[in-house]
């Protein structure tokens, strides 16, 4: 599977919430974020379904599409990526900016702890 431009993997997020649709379904979607064209939305499903990240199925004159990519392995994937080119490959270099250049809140803190607490246990 290919890796998705920003805007198929704004189209995934779409499919991943609401499950199958039309373009004209995600077409709206989309319009409701900033100014796309219902061809625009159309040639990037189209070239979605040429990369293997949805399928499509007839329905009347259109299709149905649906996300083939899936949700975890492609946000992983991404963000296995990001830490390569930005962070030179640690997670903790990441965790660090994450958390010194933004507020966190005592739950997301809490959450935190929790997940290094079972990191730590395995």
């Amino acid at each position: 599977m290919k890796k998705p431009s920003e805007a198929e993997l704004e189209i995934l997020q779409l499919l991943w919430t609401q499950g199958g649709s039309t373009v004209r379904e995600i077409n709206q979607k989309l319009q409701s974020l900033r100014v796309v064209g219902y061809t625009t939305t159309l040639k990037t499903m189209q070239i979605m379904y040429q990369k293997g990240l949805v399928k499509r199925k007839a329905e009347g004159r259109g299709h149905i599409y649906y996300a083939i990519a899936n949700e975890e392995s492609t946000k992983k994937g991404l963000l296995n990526e990001f830490i390569k080119a930005t962070f030179q490959g640690s997670t903790s270099k990441l965790v660090m900016q994450a958390l010194g250049g933004s507020k966190t809140t005592k739950e997301e803190l809490e959450e935190i702890k929790k997940l290094i607490n079972k990191l730590e246990n395995q």
